[in-house]
């Protein structure tokens, strides 16, 4: 009995964590106070954004990309990196599907691109700077590739010879070098500007409140998120022209625009000051964020140079760790979501890539990884199971001190209590093991959801994708019968669930049979329907996590069985089993006498 209760306990806490998890808590919006345009000294500039939407010239020069990574090209009206398609990743399983395209030009559906440019100071103007629409001049033949760097040129009628060089990396990592040549006779005053300019939201924006998509960015350690929804309500400030938040950064920082699985940043030189400005243009539907780096001086006959990178590629874990780690860029593996408790979700996937480096199937890394976490959990579950089988010892002793306590509960109360005390036995240690799964839980959710290495990763059969739900269905008995499956997201699909998640339902059943149903008709009727009701919950989460939740359900069973064994409790799962079935047929036959008596009665 006492065993029951703390598996109540445990389901009811569990429940109630699951439920504050996804409803009474939601992340908040990380609240920045803007900074007024008094307080950026730096910048004598006029806010650049009022030209980022710029149409694109027809016939305009290209310079093509090719890398191992990425492919696309360069348009030389602002020298926009514009038109970007990441090779490595398809829309969906189908190898033959269009690779995933992440910038996209002015002129096509939901525009993306990244530009650099120069905003004038002192008795410059706009037309004497480089900006989106400059018409560059390419500067010889050729590809861009990690071996061979293109050059654009532009000469200004104020006298200054603007040179820009791009190159690229094996992977994500664009470099921008501006030089600029003073051939008049009269000192000059410019700032560099980088911008990454989105023209509404993504068409694939997931929004979902656990996983953030929209601005990302880091400013002298502090890192920040916001939404796109968050970035419609930013306050409008006069001097940008439009709704925004500046952030003045005196050390390191970087800022973009992280999607799901894919992102692009601008990345100053890091150990020298900028503003990274997040702002939204209401009337075009404009989401930008920039950089702004301090005002230069370029005497007569003199050249200054100034140079950002662009990460622009999907959010890989080891890529983006050599970025922060090896290209300093701090802090530049917060930009994949790790969520509320980064504390465990960052080992989690740490040790999960290790493992698929060495197996090479994510989904019997998953089964690795439970096992390690099982291991790691051992002692404290121990404890549990060991108390458990004391607990089912006390259990002849517990029903004498209920006759003898009769209808007076605080002396039954009373007498338990000091029975536990005696025998040395912790009534609440068996709800530990349910309540340490649960942070558990959260976090290889939140790695599955979020990371890339789990999109398109197979394990088995017809799992070909651990970061989906499992496609299978019963409504055409899992692909035998002629017919195809529900559409993922409709009623049919949330009523006929896969194989996996009935796979589920039954560990999890199973598991339960460990112990004898409760004497009270009520409990017997919530512990019957647990496991099933469980199965429909989880069966349309990722079918990596079901996977996770089924391994740690057996392992869970191996173990408790085991344990309890060892301390002369052994279950007696198959006996639970068969009184459970002898239950209903009684419970059957009793409402069958009574419908009969009523009968006879009429």
């Amino acid at each position: 009995m006492e065993n029951t209760k703390n598996l109540i306990l445990a389901i009811v806490l569990s429940l109630l964590v699951m439920l504050g998890w996804f409803w009474l808590f939601p992340p908040e919006q990380q609240a920045n106070d803007p900074v007024e345009p008094d307080a950026v000294s730096t910048m004598e500039d006029t806010p650049v954004t009022q030209q980022a939407d710029a149409p694109v010239q027809a016939d305009v020069p290209r310079i093509s990309i090719d890398t191992p990574e990425l492919t696309g090209s360069i348009s030389a009206q602002g020298g926009r990196i514009d038109d970007l398609l990441l090779k490595g990743y398809h829309v969906t399983l189908d190898d033959n599907s269009d690779n995933v395209r992440l910038l996209t030009p002015v002129g096509e559906d939901r525009a993306y691109y990244t530009l650099q440019g120069w905003v004038p100071a002192g008795g410059l103007d706009f037309p004497d700077v480089p900006g989106p629409d400059t018409q560059w001049s390419i500067q010889g033949q050729g590809t861009l590739t990690p071996d061979t760097p293109v050059t654009l040129q532009w000469q200004s009628p104020a006298g200054l010879v603007f040179t820009r060089t791009i190159a690229v990396d094996q992977q994500y990592m664009f470099t921008v070098t501006d030089r600029v040549q003073n051939t008049g006779t009269a000192e000059q005053r410019l700032a560099p500007y980088g911008m990454i300019a989105r023209h509404g939201t993504p068409v694939d924006l997931q929004g979902f409140f656990v996983l953030h998509e929209g601005v990302v960015g880091r400013v002298d350690g502090e890192l920040m998120e916001t939404k796109y929804k968050a970035v419609r309500d930013l306050p409008q400030l006069p001097r940008e022209g439009a709704q925004a938040e500046l952030h003045e950064a005196t050390t390191d920082g970087w800022i973009g625009f992280t999607d799901h699985y894919w992102m692009t940043t601008l990345i100053p030189q890091q150990g020298q000051p900028f503003t990274a400005v997040e702002k939204y243009l209401p009337q075009q539907d404009v989401f930008t964020t920039e950089t702004r780096m301090p005002v230069m001086a370029v005497a007569p006959g003199a050249t200054i140079e100034s140079s950002q990178r662009i990460f622009a590629g999907a959010k890989e874990w080891a890529t983006i760790r050599h970025y922060q780690n090896d290209q300093s860029v701090p802090g530049f593996i917060d930009s994949i979501d790790w969520g509320w408790f980064f504390f465990l979700t960052k080992p989690i996937f740490h040790v999960l890539h290790w493992l698929n480096a060495h197996i090479g199937n994510m989904g019997v890394s998953i089964i690795a990884l439970t096992f390690l976490l099982k291991a790691l959990v051992l002692p404290l579950a121990y404890k549990s199971y060991v108390s458990m089988a004391r607990m089912k010892e006390l259990q002849p002793e517990m029903e004498a001190l209920k006759e003898r306590a009769g209808d007076d509960r605080a002396k039954l109360q009373k007498e338990m209590m000091t029975l536990y005390k005696e025998k040395k036995v912790n009534p609440a240690a068996g709800c530990l093991p349910m309540l340490l799964q649960i942070p558990i839980f959260f976090s290889l959710y939140k790695v599955i959801l979020v990371t890339i290495e789990l999109r398109h990763a197979p394990f088995f059969g017809w799992l070909q994708d651990l970061s989906a739900p499992d496609p299978s269905s019963l409504f055409n008995l899992f692909g035998l019968l002629p017919w195809a499956a529900p559409e993922a997201g409709s009623t049919l699909a949330m009523v006929f669930i896969g194989a996996l998640p009935i796979l589920l339902g039954i560990s999890m059943w199973l598991q339960q049979k460990l112990n004898p149903a409760p004497p009270d008709p009520t409990q017997q009727m919530i512990f019957a329907w647990m496991p099933w009701v469980f199965m429909f919950m989880l069966g349309h989460f990722a079918s990596g996590l079901v996977l996770y939740w089924i391994t740690n359900n057996l392992i869970t069973f191996g173990q408790q069985y085991l344990i309890m064994t060892s301390h002369g409790a052994r279950p007696d799962v198959f006996g639970n089993i068969r009184s459970s079935f002898q239950r209903k047929k009684a419970a059957q036959a009793t409402a069958a006498a009574i419908e009969q008596k009523s009968k006879r009665k009429k």
